[in-house]
């Protein structure tokens, strides 16, 4: 019977012990301090993107589709002959033409994306489609791979100078060490880039190879965490 009191009183001590520490909350953290860095630069653009489009207007819709399937089927043939640019097919739009809130006609659009790192085979080729084409836009993008690349040497720079940042505060604080509690790298999502040049008034001279410079975007990578000066 003692016993069975002694343990009674044991279990009842150390519970109450487990609500004293519940109650006194997380622990007490000291000289912690925020922190981040960044790392700016450019990376060269390596993949140019053109979207042409074909399109008929007139009474007969049957006939107008016809007339579109032919252009884009000849445009797609061609340039499936230069394995260096990709062509994918975009959207296909007939709709209604209206006079005095009458249907009168319709209109038939469609769209094709070609894409390529060889920027002199996709302009040559788009001279040639201008023949039978419009020509909506040029626009430059970066492959993925190149991104990666100038993203990981941009985080190189950017912790790098977290790293000295958080040895000149620990410096001017009188410590001699310092911990990093936590880290967060962001590479901002997409590059800023410049606008899309239009490209409308290329089409005066449909033979003529289409002048494109690819240029640069601009990218950033920041640094943002917490260090924790140690005692020296």
């Amino acid at each position: 019977m003692k016993t069975r009191i002694q343990m009674l009183a044991l279990l009842l001590a150390l519970q109450a012990l487990s609500a004293a520490h519940a109650d006194e909350g997380p622990p007490l953290t000291y000289d912690r301090i925020d922190l981040s860095s960044e790392a700016q630069g450019d990376v060269q653009n390596d993949l140019l993107v053109a979207v042409l489009s074909s399109e008929a207007e007139g009474p007969k819709a049957a006939a107008l589709a016809a007339e579109v399937n032919k252009a884009i089927a000849q445009a797609i043939a061609r340039s499936k002959e230069m394995p260096e640019i990709k062509v994918q097919t975009l959207n296909y739009q007939t709709s209604p033409v209206y006079q005095k809130e009458r249907i009168s006609g319709w209109r038939v659009k469609q769209s094709i994306r070609l894409e390529s790192a060889d920027a002199a085979k996709l302009g040559g080729l788009l001279g040639e489609l201008q023949q039978q084409l419009h020509l909506d836009s040029v626009d430059y993008d970066t492959s993925p791979a190149k991104l990666k690349e100038s993203e990981d040497e941009l985080i190189k720079e950017a912790l790098a100078a977290f790293r000295r940042r958080a040895e000149l505060v620990a410096q001017e604080m009188g410590r001699s060490r310092y911990r990093i509690v936590a880290l967060r790298v962001d590479t901002g999502g997409n590059p800023i880039r410049p606008m899309t040049m239009g490209v409308r008034a290329m089409a005066a001279a449909p033979v003529a190879p289409v002048q494109i410079e690819a240029g640069t975007q601009k990218i950033e990578v920041s640094v943002s965490g917490t260090i924790e000066l140690q005692l020296n």
